[in-house]
């Protein structure tokens, strides 16, 4: 925290006086590393929610909290500061466009998964509104072509050249799905998504590149963000990728001592697209936690945070731990790659058509054989890529396990 305040003190003095109050001392400062920061305005915030939080039952407190966030002090604070200008991206100062009835006119809702059944397991996603469907799309494709290169073999921590080839190629095509169909809309054609048939059609031998959609609109065929998972002994699975509202992207409500999220940035200004910005909708987001079941009993949840590279980690993860047999921390530390071969979620959404990017533990042989095959790789430092954790019970013994990434130095698993 200290080094992004630092990075960004100039402009909080200079453009941003509510972040400056809030985040440097008298003098200017931003916080000494090692030293004990208050955020006092925030902490009231909380109390106030708390102190709402009235009720005769759990769910009747819950409702009266979120009525003060979406209808009270919270909404109106909100309200109040959208409407002074502030220095943004293009260098000069606007309002916001956020209103107090913006909150007020929206509310969270329980949401069936999406799913995909696969060697015993269910893996559930958020729904197209995120790009959590993309991972069951591509898992759904190798059915028959990664997993040839971990089935029958002992568990190995180095992926096979044709697990990496094919789990590449994949996702490539489940993200000009993405792009061609997720959205917060109302006909995303996910079951045709997942379909046996439309991935045995998207696996087929063609040219390389990214692909198009071969969908119609008929269903025929044609930073940074977080992340944690939590399992008690009952078998609770709780996961989430919370992530936006960071401190140097957004200014802080002065009255609330957060910034607002930005997650607005994942909008498409181009119209008629299901991720095209208008009014009432979600931006589709890259935020995409799993959990996975056995038997119909939740068993694991695992994540990471990404951006694009989300569900391409969380991919190298599960044909590590799922086909090739790792135990957690092996599957998470066993050597990622990713695929740049698509449009960024984010601006000035940029691509590489043919990069594969590869830690450079998975060895020149197997870089090599990629290379043969056509990819453009890009070798990466040795433990660069991903920020993975995982926990799970096992339904039959009760035994509860967790792993956290080692990489970024900044993920742990812990047990009591």
């Amino acid at each position: 925290m200290t080094a992004t305040v630092g990075s960004v003190s100039e402009h909080f003095r200079t453009q941003w006086p509510t972040s400056a109050a809030t985040w440097l001392s008298s003098d200017g400062a931003p916080p000494a590393a090692g030293r004990l920061f208050r955020n006092t305005v925030l902490a009231s915030t909380y109390r106030r929610l708390l102190d709402a939080a009235r009720g005769p039952s759990r769910e009747a407190q819950i409702d009266a909290a979120l009525a003060a966030w979406s209808t009270g002090f919270v909404a109106e604070a909100i309200d109040r500061f959208c409407r002074y200008p502030v220095r943004d991206d293009s260098g000069r100062s606007h309002a916001g466009f956020l209103t107090g009835q913006d909150l007020a006119g929206w509310t969270p809702r329980y949401e069936q998964p999406v799913t995909l059944d696969r060697q015993g397991w269910t893996l559930a996603k958020a729904g197209p509104w995120s790009q959590g469907p993309a991972l069951l799309q591509a898992l759904a494709m190798l059915d028959d072509a990664a997993t040839e290169g971990s089935r029958g073999r002992a568990a190995s921590t180095l992926p096979d050249p044709g697990v990496i080839h094919a789990g590449v190629e994949a996702v490539k095509l489940a993200m000009a799905d993405r792009e061609a169909w997720y959205g917060d809309v109302d006909d995303v054609p996910v079951a045709q998504l997942l379909s046996t048939r439309y991935a045995a059609t998207r696996r087929a031998p063609r040219g390389a590149g990214t692909g198009e959609p071969t969908l119609d609109a008929n269903g025929t065929t044609r930073g940074d963000t977080c992340h944690v998972d939590v399992v008690d002994r009952w078998g609770n699975l709780v996961s989430a990728t919370p992530s936006g509202g960071w401190l140097q992207s957004s200014p802080v409500v002065p009255e609330l001592g957060f910034p607002l999220g930005t997650r607005a940035q994942m909008f498409w200004l181009e119209p008629g697209l299901p991720n095209s910005l208008a009014p009432g909708k979600r931006p589709r987001t890259t935020l995409t936690p799993t959990l996975a079941l056995r038997g119909g009993v939740p068993a694991l949840a695992f994540g990471t945070p990404g951006g694009d590279q989300q569900e391409q980690w969380q991919l190298c993860f599960w044909l590590a731990h799922a086909d090739a047999g790792l135990d957690l921390q092996a599957a998470i530390d066993a050597p990622t790659w990713h695929t740049t071969g698509f449009p960024s979620s984010f601006y000035p959404r940029e691509m590489t058509p043919g990069e594969v990017v590869v830690e450079s533990r998975v060895g020149d042989g197997v870089i090599a054989e990629l290379r043969r095959r056509g990819h453009l790789v890009t070798v990466a430092a040795p433990w660069s890529l991903g920020r993975l954790a995982a926990v799970g019970r096992d339904p039959d013994t009760g035994i509860l396990r967790a792993a956290a990434d080692p990489r970024g130095l900044s993920g742990y698993a812990a047990g009591r």
